[in-house]
């Protein structure tokens, strides 16, 4: 009665009865609030009544409901996606079955949590730019006059996407094979999404390991 008043829902015992109020039009969160008080006043004042209800009935009802919950076209549909999404919902069903639901959400969310991470880290990247910027086209294709030469001595490295744990060390492999000759050093992070402590602690070391070396550093989002 008290969890819808918050935005929440409760996560056992009231699936299928979440599944009804959702079938038959209810939007709000009172929906839950109302459907537990009408319980309550069937449970008070009408039971004498509710105990001639047959069984029969009540069997009818919930099998409707179950079916609906179901929704085997959903389903299949599902079977259709990227091969990750086939194991999540795969993962999910048979941990619902074997177990119960509660578990089945748990390990669900984990498994989408670690490969979403995956797709995030192979969307980010850490590129080293050795001949031109194009300070006006976004892919820094060379379309426009306006753009700037790289001169001897200047290393520029983009970061593309978030810039998170899952990077890992990239970024320091990647200036370690540079060696030693670069003089100048800047850091292009006008498509960084979000940066996390990891990044900064990298970025950080990046800066300790450049001023010992007498290389300055240069960050820009442009």
């Amino acid at each position: 009665m008290l969890v819808p008043l918050f935005g929440a829902i409760p996560a056992t015992g009231a699936i299928a009865r979440t599944m009804t109020n959702i079938n038959n039009g209810g939007k709000s969160p009172l929906v839950g609030v109302i459907h537990a008080i009408v319980l309550l006043l069937i449970f008070l004042f009408m039971m004498p009544l509710a105990q001639y209800i047959p069984m029969s009935c009540l069997a009818g009802v919930l099998v409707v409901v179950a079916y609906n919950m179901i929704g085997w076209r959903t389903f299949a549909a599902l079977l259709k996606t990227p091969k990750s999404d086939i194991v999540i919902l795969l993962v999910t069903f048979l941990l619902t079955v074997v177990f119960d639901l509660t578990v089945a959400i748990q390990v669900g969310l984990l498994i989408a949590y670690l490969l979403l991470m995956r797709r995030v880290a192979e969307i980010t990247d850490v590129r080293l730019i050795t001949d031109k910027i194009n300070l006006t086209d976004d892919t820094d294709v060379l379309l426009d006059k306006k753009c700037l030469t790289i001169l001897d001595g200047v290393e520029v490295y983009e970061i593309y996407g978030p810039y998170f744990f899952g990077l890992g060390n990239r970024f320091e492999e990647l200036m370690s094979t540079m060696g030693d000759k670069s003089e100048v050093r800047i850091i292009r992070m006008r498509k960084v999404l979000f940066i996390d402590y990891t990044g900064l602690h990298n970025l950080a070391v990046m800066c300790e390991q450049s001023h010992k070396q007498g290389i300055p550093n240069f960050f820009t989002s442009k």
